[in-house]
């Protein structure tokens, strides 16, 4: 039976946030809409929780990634128009409901949502992590891609393209997935009223160990896309100043112990100053979200711990993609 939305969620060992992602989903205030869990052979408990709930479970018949997940998810939608959300996001009640209301008339182009800005579970991390994202992703209306975790696309137009890229670099499929979009001439559009509350569960090692793997995995794609100082949603502007700022701070300091001399202060406090007054709008972002404490310490956090993670990432997708073009040319 046809439906105006399908939301379509991809699910790997999902068990510990699937319940409270279904749960949220089923509470919502919108009434036309069907639920679509595609199980990536999970080895887990996720597959007896999915099947508490009255939503259809499709599942596959081999490890394959969130792509074939959200592919296969699309295939078997009975739903106009697709909602792309992850396992650890949770539905707001309207959610749904901006979803229709956004893209009805508009079926020729792709919306974005994003997350709110404090997460299900409000450590410091995970804060720190859901306000960066909701930022960033916030920032223009036309942003340079659509997240899968909140992607709002008419099932014509997402089978038309082809879906989500199957055989690809893990994390960021959606984002050669909005590329190829915007190169066939369909506009990309965000709207912040589209929220889903994520479940990070981060810790120091976890934030860290996320900066690094996206890091990496974007370096490789960048560096293929040629496109490595795009302003792109997380991989924005103001990060990528930031980290360079931070390695020049730690040449200069480096020099500075070594020759003993004042000479590098100055510089190290004008490269400091102007990586903060680019990154105001951020550091703004935060004090609105959690006050003036939090934003302190998110400050520091991301000048000098943060930094660290996203250089070492990149620095080893560089590696990563020098190696592989350095076998293909043999």
């Amino acid at each position: 039976m046809g439906k105006r939305l399908s939301v379509i969620i991809p699910n790997y060992n999902g068990a510990g946030t699937i319940g409270r992602c279904l749960e949220a989903a089923f509470a919502s205030r919108f009434d036309d809409y069907e639920i679509i869990v595609v199980d990536d052979c999970s080895d887990d408990d996720s597959v007896g929780i999915i099947r508490q709930f009255p939503c259809r479970m499709i599942k596959l018949d081999r490890r394959s990634g969130s792509a074939r997940a959200r592919n296969e998810g699309a295939r078997q939608s009975f739903g106009e128009i697709l909602f792309f959300i992850d396992a650890d996001c949770l539905l707001q009640p309207d959610t749904l409901s901006a979803v229709d209301k956004t893209i009805t008339g508009n079926e020729e182009r792709v919306f974005g949502g994003t997350y709110t800005p404090l997460p299900y579970d409000q450590d410091f991390f995970s804060t720190f992590q859901s306000i960066f994202i909701h930022y960033s992703e916030t920032k223009k209306i036309e942003p340079d891609y659509i997240a899968g975790h909140a992607m709002a696309i008419s099932r014509d137009l997402f089978l038309g393209q082809q879906g989500f890229p199957e055989v690809f670099l893990p994390i960021i499929e959606d984002v050669e997935f909005s590329h190829r979009l915007r190169r066939a001439g369909i506009r990309l559009v965000m709207n912040p009223e589209i929220l889903v509350t994520h479940i990070f569960n981060f810790t120091l090692v976890k934030s860290l160990r996320n900066a690094f793997r996206k890091s990496h995995f974007w370096t490789i794609y960048s560096l293929k896309n040629r496109d490595l100082t795009q302003d792109s949603g997380t991989a924005s502007v103001e990060l990528k100043v930031n980290v360079l700022s931070w390695f020049i701070i730690a040449a200069a300091g480096v020099l500075l112990l070594l020759s003993r001399s004042t000479a590098y202060v100055v510089p190290m406090g004008l490269v400091a100053v102007t990586n903060l007054f680019t990154s105001r709008r951020l550091l703004s972002a935060m004090l609105k979200a959690k006050g003036a404490g939090f934003a302190c310490l998110a400050t520091f956090y991301y000048t000098l711990l943060y930094p660290l993670a996203v250089s070492a990432g990149g620095l080893s997708g560089l590696a990563r993609y020098c190696t592989v073009r350095k076998v293909r040319a043999v």
